[in-house]
């Protein structure tokens, strides 16, 4: 059996919203008081405008770490363990309720599509007092998959 050579495809803007599109789990990585990185994993969807989305609540860290200092990064990675992913880097803005409310909407539409009643959803994101995470990408990685290093034989 061959062994499973690693891939690190540099892709332009419109392949890589086309990679993150249909995936919703990613490691966010945001910097705590002292410098030190803080990471969280999150749900993640991607806007009409190609910004990521991330759900919270303004007591979370990340959320306190991203009004602190904008520049994030985010890890998003394929539904399976050994499928393909890519960081993204960019800048966090933090929209808090009632700010929020049409951009939950086009959040929740972006990872699971229509909602049998948004009325319902829209009244539940202020009862949460929910907040989300924005971030305006600035660069990417390569989308990667693990592997051998090419050349390298098993």
């Amino acid at each position: 059996m061959a062994p499973k050579i690693a891939t690190a495809d540099h892709v332009e803007r419109a392949e890589l919203l086309d990679f993150l599109r249909p995936r919703h789990h990613g490691l966010l990585s945001t910097t705590r008081g002292d410098g030190r990185p803080q990471l969280s994993p999150v749900s993640c969807g991607v806007d009409t405008e190609g910004r990521i989305l991330v759900a919270t609540y303004p007591e979370r860290a990340k959320t306190r770490n991203a009004r602190r200092n904008e520049s994030v990064s985010l890890c998003v990675l394929s539904d399976d363990w050994d499928g393909a992913w890519v960081q993204v880097d960019g800048r966090a803005e933090i929209l808090d309720m009632p700010q929020a409310e049409d951009d939950f909407v086009e959040y929740y539409r972006s990872i699971s599509g229509e909602h049998p009643d948004w009325e319902e959803y829209r009244e539940a994101m202020h009862r949460q007092n929910k907040s989300l995470i924005r971030i305006t990408i600035d660069s990417w990685g390569p989308i990667a998959t693990g592997g051998f290093p090419p050349g390298h034989t098993a």
